[in-house]
């Protein structure tokens, strides 16, 4: 199931199966290594969403029974860009659908004091600017982190991109509407609002942290 936000450009994907998931990794006695499975779990059902517009042209095939005109991807594979290191959790299960897109990954990390995004890495494909680029970063707090991801994006040319996150504050889904209105944004769950340090509430905590467990 799906809910559609026109005015935001934003998809919420709320499948039973999304928020099942969802809820176990929101419980703070939920170990790293289940939480990054789940995580797999549900980033292989939001890539079943973000794609479902794909171009598609036909090819003509034999099956073992009869010949036929079948369905097939039109254009260049998807490029799946990381918003380090947090996205890698998504990236990774979107592979497991999508196993020959082009990856690109971008350094973003917060600073705490100014909330502000810093770059610290970037290496993209070559050709990303004609190809259908996903973004991808678990959490979309302030979006100033995503915003500067998807505007270095766009210095290379690319046009046709979609973001997509686990969870969503409302100001994160503000901030990159009013930033890039062009970038629909594809979530789990859009939650209550932030806190003074910049979390999602009720969230599940920093995405990296809980992955990882380093902290």
């Amino acid at each position: 199931m799906t809910r559609r936000d026109f005015k935001n450009n934003l998809t919420v994907v709320d499948h039973p199966l999304v928020l099942h998931k969802l809820t176990l990794m929101r419980d703070k006695n939920t170990p790293s290594a289940v939480f990054r499975q789940l995580l797999r779990e549900i980033s292989l059902l939001l890539a079943y969403e973000v794609t479902r517009d794909l171009p598609m042209t036909t090819q003509h095939i034999e099956t073992p029974v009869a010949p036929m005109d079948a369905p097939i991807l039109l254009g260049k594979k998807l490029v799946i860009v990381s918003v380090l290191r947090a996205g890698n959790g998504l990236l990774e299960g979107m592979l497991d659908l999508l196993p020959s897109a082009r990856v690109g990954h971008i350094g973003m990390y917060r600073n705490p004091e100014t909330l502000q995004p810093v770059e610290y890495y970037k290496k993209l494909p070559t050709d990303i600017a004609e190809r259908t680029v996903i973004v991808v970063d678990p959490m979309l707090a302030t979006g100033n982190s995503v915003a500067a991801a998807i505007k270095r994006i766009k210095e290379t040319g690319a046009k046709d991109i979609r973001f997509v996150c686990l969870l969503a504050a409302p100001e994160g889904v503000t901030h990159v509407h009013e930033t890039h209105p062009d970038v629909p944004v594809f979530t789990a769950a859009v939650d209550s609002h932030l806190n003074d340090h910049g979390y999602i509430v009720p969230g599940l905590g920093d995405a990296g942290d809980r992955m990882f467990g380093t902290k």
